[in-house]
């Protein structure tokens, strides 16, 4: 009823059905049903995204040539030359003949069932080949950028969001910065400009699936960078070719030369070296200022073990306009290099070698809690199915495999070399620490508190003695640990005992130490049996002094 009294009931109810169904029909009927499926990320409709302060004069691009420079080959192997490093590269020679051996004596082992796919996985078709990448290098090379900027050329970061990051970075005056915004996430990071911990992220080839692993650059956020290559697969080397930085970050004290030996010591065997920022005014895609800096790197790689005809490959790019990321620009930009772009040699690389018959070996990077408990870290050797259940340790706890995530994507399975993420029931968060290690009932990873190994005194200011204490980092474990006894120094000519029981060792020295664990008991294996676990590294006052590998595990 009305305020005059009149009534606002209908003559008929069923009039008024009858009313309200036809103009539902007629405003179905304008609806587009046949518009494409929407996917995230790939507008197809969207203009391609070009910076602001690129408008006005954008560069040409053509597509990368076919006929590209292969990678190395095996062939050139044989023309090694004598390095200082020399006896890494055959700890590495050893371990892999013993793996093949061990291959072919061991009985065949009981066959896992068969996982279920799902229909996501059968649509996908066969599975790509795993690598994980580590972005390295001083900081401000660039780094952050250019992982930024791959994954947009990949279509994992779409027009929108680079837009917003760049009116933000604007904002702040930071306008260059927007790309690394795409891994530096946290507020600390986009603020100074520096990453501090590993940024994660991933992008798709036609043949192969990366993981990006972001390290940071500055000397206090090491331990972070070494949790980083130590699940890498390949290194990219980050160099920045602007003048003075390029001389700042490989002088003493610089992280370039750091980084390079510490990805060597991790287990990476090939090295991308990116001379970046080749647009800026004081370089303006100089061969000559790129020859320079390729010239004053490979010494100093080849001395960590690097063999500079297989395993290190350099490339001019710009971070920032992209050029030889994933295009070829025009030959007007840069005459004298024509290919290929670094997505294009990444991608065409050889197969790396996987462990998956030997026993499951996981070290955990972290934890944390979220509907359950999740483990990171990257499956060394191995294969993992849902519902198998393993053991942590060194604390012996039984953990059943609920769920398992290949960066971020549910699997059924997960092969060697995949950076997973476990949900798993029967353990509390409290009762996983990094360094932890997933390993089945039947083959446990071993543990100790002390143990013997081989020790190659890089850099340090004084003589190093029995009771010398240190941080040992051994994938991704970090521990103090104190040097009990000196057993012997080796002679790095002939790798025999030159003196037994001495006093002291010095720079560029070999020795074999006992070293001991300062806290309680740790997961590790000797490099003969599993070289991924059994590499560590000792670091002092924020540097680097030893390297070293596992020889004999002392329970």
């Amino acid at each position: 009823m009305t305020e005059n009294g009149e009534s606002l009931a209908p003559d008929s109810w069923d009039q008024e059905d009858a009313q309200a169904t036809s103009d539902v029909a007629s405003q179905l009927s304008n609806l587009n049903v046949n518009a494409p499926a929407f996917v995230p990320g790939q507008n197809v409709f969207a203009a391609e995204f070009v910076p602001s302060f690129q408008k006005e004069a954008p560069a040409e691009v053509q597509e990368t040539p076919n006929v590209a420079e292969p990678p190395p080959t095996e062939q050139d192997k044989s023309d090694t030359a004598e390095t200082e490093m020399e006896a890494t590269e055959k700890w590495e020679d050893e371990a892999a003949e013993d793996a093949d051996m061990n291959e072919e004596e061991e009985e065949e082992e009981e066959d896992e069932p068969a996982p279920v796919k799902s229909l996501a996985q059968e649509s996908l078709g066969p599975k790509k080949e795993h690598v994980n990448v580590v972005f390295i290098g001083h900081v401000d090379a660039g780094k952050s950028t250019i992982g930024g900027h791959i994954m947009y050329l990949t279509g994992m970061v779409d027009k929108r969001t680079l837009e917003k990051y760049e009116r933000e970075a604007k904002e702040k005056n930071r306008e260059t910065w927007y790309l690394s915004w795409a891994l530096d996430t946290n507020l600390e990071e986009r603020e100074k400009g520096k990453t501090v911990e590993v940024g994660r992220a991933f992008f798709e080839t036609e043949n192969r699936h990366f993981t990006i692993l972001d390290a940071p650059g500055h000397k206090s956020f090491v331990p972070n960078m070494i949790g980083g290559a130590s699940q890498a697969d390949l290194a990219v080397l980050v160099i920045s070719a602007r003048k003075g930085e390029f001389e700042t970050g490989f002088e003493r004290g610089g992280q370039t030369r750091e980084h390079a030996m510490l990805v060597k010591t991790a287990g990476v065997k090939h090295l991308v070296v990116v001379i970046n920022k080749m647009d800026d005014p004081t370089v303006m895609w100089s061969e000559d200022r790129f020859n320079e800096c390729k010239e004053k790197l490979l010494p100093y790689l080849k001395k960590c073990g690097f063999n500079p005809k297989t395993d290190i490959f350099f490339l001019p790019v710009s971070g920032l306009t992209g050029a030889f990321l994933k295009d070829i620009p025009d030959e007007s930009v840069c005459p004298w290099y024509r290919g290929p772009s670094l997505i294009t040699y990444l991608d065409t690389m050889p197969s790396f070698n996987r462990s998956i018959n030997q026993p499951v070996r996981m070290p955990i990077v972290d934890r944390y809690k979220d509907m359950g408990i999740l483990l990171l870290g990257k499956l060394e050797s191995g294969c993992i199915f849902r519902n198998q259940t393993f053991l942590l340790m060194p604390n012996r706890a039984s953990v059943k495999i609920m769920q398992i995530f290949s960066d971020d994507i549910e699997v059924e399975e997960a092969n060697p070399g995949e950076n997973l993420k476990l949900k798993v029931t029967g353990v509390e968060e409290e009762d996983v620490s990094p360094g932890f290690v997933l390993c089945p009932s039947n083959s446990l990873c071993h543990t100790a508190k002390t143990f013997d190994a081989q020790i190659v005194i890089l850099e340090h200011k004084s003589i190093i003695c029995a009771g010398y204490s240190a941080i040992l980092h051994i994938h991704a474990c970090a521990e103090e640990v104190t040097i009990k006894t000196l057993l012997c120094i080796i002679d790095k000519k002939t790798g025999e005992k030159a003196q037994l029981k001495p006093r002291f060792v010095k720079q560029d020295q070999v020795a074999i130490a006992r070293i001991e664990v300062n806290g309680g008991m740790i997961c590790l294996e000797t490099f003969k049996d599993f070289p991924q676990m059994g590499r560590f590294t000792l670091r002092d006052e924020g540097k680097t002094i030893a390297i070293g590998k596992v020889l004999k595990i002392r329970e």
